[in-house]
């Protein structure tokens, strides 16, 4: 009886009523993913994924999306950090600012990317008498996905610098280590968890753009229609078929499973736990 009632003790107490709710949500969550793999044609599956149409947006979506995470680590890095070790007013408006990709429609960003550097944008009039053109093109659909998964990486990051606080750095100073040194000595390595967890969503983020990138970029076959544009335009009556639109789609659906793996298995407390 003792060990039921400590148990019950540690799950809460939740009126179990909220149990239909809540399987409810999960239905809603899990069983429009389970129609999209009942609906794969597992006897074409590999024929449907290495056609040509597939093979150009997945080895596009890949391309851009790696580029793309790679800006994102270079700029937030310093971004995050900026973040964390900044004061507290500081900190809020620089982290509001980060996180408005998070909550606006992906369309909107690709409106903003389009006013920003398009013919009669901001910086347009200037590329343009540089000889450089950006807007539908590769280097725009790298800068959609940047601009939207670009959140995740600082954000996970600047939590995990904040948990790991600035006793150890002030240590390593104290024993005479350089900025540059306790950087990448100290204050990386102890964050790397949230790094790496923030490089991997933001590959993903990146790797699944579809707004801003339609807008921006706009859905031309080897030059910027990634994995999602192709499912789109296949759902249209256009472009590849729907079995490889449903293939492909499968394809996200894995890669995000696999992310999200990687995340749990890198979040920080992840050893201490399976050590218990």
């Amino acid at each position: 009886m003792r060990r039921q009632r400590r148990g019950a003790g540690e799950r809460g107490f939740v009126p179990q009523i909220l149990i239909l709710p809540a399987v409810l949500a999960l239905a809603l969550l899990v069983v429009p993913l389970a129609a999209l793999v009942g609906r794969v044609e597992w006897s074409t599956l590999g024929a449907d994924i290495t056609s040509p149409a597939a093979l150009s947006a997945l080895g596009l979506s890949l391309l851009t999306g790696l580029i793309a995470t790679v800006v994102c680590v270079v700029l937030g890095v310093p971004l995050a950090l900026l973040i964390a070790r900044t004061g507290p007013r500081t900190a809020a408006l620089l982290r509001a600012a980060v996180t408005v990709p998070l909550v606006l429609p992906p369309m909107v960003g690709g409106v903003a990317l389009l006013f920003l550097f398009g013919r009669t944008g901001w910086l347009g009039p200037v590329l343009a008498d540089l000889g450089i053109r950006i807007p539908f093109t590769t280097a725009a659909v790298v800068l959609a996905q940047t601009f939207v998964a670009l959140p995740f990486l600082v954000l996970a990051l600047e939590g995990a610098l904040r948990s790991t606080g600035v006793g150890y750095e002030q240590a390593a100073a104290a024993l005479g280590a350089g900025r540059w040194r306790i950087l990448f000595r100290v204050t990386l390595p102890l964050a790397a968890p949230g790094l790496i967890a923030g490089t991997v969503l933001c590959f993903a983020r990146a790797v699944g753009e579809f707004g801003a990138t339609a807008l921006f970029a706009g859905n031309a076959p080897g030059v910027t229609q990634t994995m999602p544009l192709a499912i789109y335009t296949a759902f249209n009556g256009a472009g590849v078929s729907q079995g490889t639109a449903v293939a492909l789609a499968l394809l996200l659906l894995v890669t995000a499973v696999a992310v999200l793996l990687l995340v749990r298995a890198w979040r920080p407390g992840t050893v201490r736990e399976g050590a218990r």
